[in-house]
């Protein structure tokens, strides 16, 4: 097993580019299941989470090329198979992003149950939901969902919560059903109206993504994609508390400001300055952090991929704040380990109370989910001395070469093999 090693105390400075979006990659790489022809596509992260959708795409007959620099061809043509297996979907949750593809392209699906970080519950019911509605004949079979159709047909479908990962499975499940489909209550992250920019690239008839309704006119067939994924707003957002919580000054690049307005808003609030051109920001952090209460909610709310990070700033705060999750009911599990750390936090059902300390200490600590390893890491950076975090498999699964962008803004931060050091002591 691997560690990060991060010590404190030292000021991050320099320029970083962002990544193209984990949350946006994946969905759009399902949708190459939607047509024979081949798709270029540029911008795609290098990491543990695609990897895992490469491997299932491949395991479906598709061939996937690394052509380098993050560009990829997809030849689907080859598609023979219906089944995504529980050794794959249970690594990760937006697996089950290939039901919706598979019954449109095939008329049957075979997709184990998923699973991915222990944050909640985060059932996919509003999926089947959905699906049922446009037809599909839907069974819970041995852990797998078992889905057929003979040509999927459009239909009104209102979700109970604007779900991020059910609206993009519907909205491909739709783009070849016979007629009209309505989704109301859909989810409007960026990642959803990427994905409508991708399939209306390929042929797809759809309109009003972005807002609570989105209408989609089923076509016979799609073309290949062309596409460059959207940079990731989450890793934007997590050098922007980089920046902060180091009292440093970070210009980062290749983002788009628009899809952070939120976190912008709250640092700002907090005291932090930042300035913004088109496609960057910079961040100067400031000597004293002002409280600031949070509230995560659905796009364009402030994103709870977002909370954990957040939270490491305001334990350094002057004053008291009161974070509030309410998107996942098992989202503070990083607490424990940042109160290891020195951080002052009570947690109250689904709110933290949060009362700044002066300084953080350095600690063992271990990631429990992707968000809360990139908390540790932000809490090593501004911690009194080394902070080793276990159980690193998880920030690799959503951020792209994390110690080396922080490495070039000065943090000394380095990657082991566990127990290395005792080892070698």
């Amino acid at each position: 097993m691997e560690e990060i090693i991060v010590t404190g105390g030292v000021r991050l400075e320099g320029s970083v580019k962002i990544s193209g979006a984990k949350n946006a990659a994946l969905p759009i790489l399902a949708a190459t299941i939607l047509t024979s022809e081949e798709s270029r596509i540029r911008n795609v992260p290098k990491l543990e989470d695609v990897g895992t959708v490469y491997r299932l795409l491949k395991g479906l007959g598709i061939r996937i090329e690394e052509n380098g620099n993050g560009e990829i061809t997809i030849d689907p043509s080859g598609l023979n198979n219906s089944e995504a297996p529980y050794d794959l979907v249970k690594t990760m949750r937006a697996s089950c992003l290939v039901l919706g593809p598979l019954l449109a392209r095939l008329g049957k699906a075979r997709v184990s149950l998923p699973g991915g970080c222990a944050i909640g519950a985060r059932p996919i019911d509003l999926h089947l939901k959905g699906l049922k509605s446009l037809g599909a004949e839907i069974k819970l079979e041995e852990g797998y969902i078992n889905a057929r159709a003979r040509r999927l047909k459009g239909a009104s479908i209102c979700l109970d919560i604007p779900t991020v990962t059910g609206t993009e499975n519907i909205m491909m499940a739709a783009v070849l059903a016979d007629g009209e489909t309505i989704i109301e209550n859909a989810a409007c992250e960026p990642e959803v109206v990427s994905l409508s920019e991708v399939l209306h690239s390929m042929g797809a008839s759809i309109s009003g993504a972005g807002t609570r309704l989105i209408k989609i006119r089923g076509v016979t067939e799609l073309k290949g994609m062309n596409y460059s994924i959207i940079p990731d707003r989450i890793e934007t957002g997590t050098f922007m508390l980089a920046a902060a919580i180091t009292r440093g000054d970070i210009k980062i690049e290749d983002c788009i400001p628009e899809h952070i307005d939120h976190i912008t808003a709250r640092l700002r609030d907090a005291g932090v300055s930042i300035e913004e051109g088109e496609d960057w920001v910079r961040v100067k952090g400031s000597p004293g952090i002002r409280a600031v209460d949070i509230r995560t909610s659905p796009y364009p709310g402030f994103p709870t991929d977002m909370q954990a990070q957040m939270m490491v700033l305001m334990s350094l705060s002057d004053g008291l704040s009161v974070i509030m999750e309410t998107i996942f009911e098992n989202r503070f599990m990083h607490v424990a380990e940042l109160k290891r750390m020195g951080a002052n936090i009570t947690v109250d059902g689904h709110s933290a109370v949060v009362r700044g300390v002066p300084s953080l200490s350095g600690a063992q600590v271990m990631a429990t989910d992707l968000r809360a390893s990139a908390s540790l890491v932000l809490a090593g950076l501004a911690a009194k001395g080394d902070t080793t975090i276990s159980r690193i498999y998880h920030i690799d699964r959503g951020y792209e070469c994390i110690e080396k962008k922080l490495t070039r803004l000065g943090a000394k931060i380095r990657r082991i093999k566990g127990g290395e050091l005792l080892r070698g002591s």
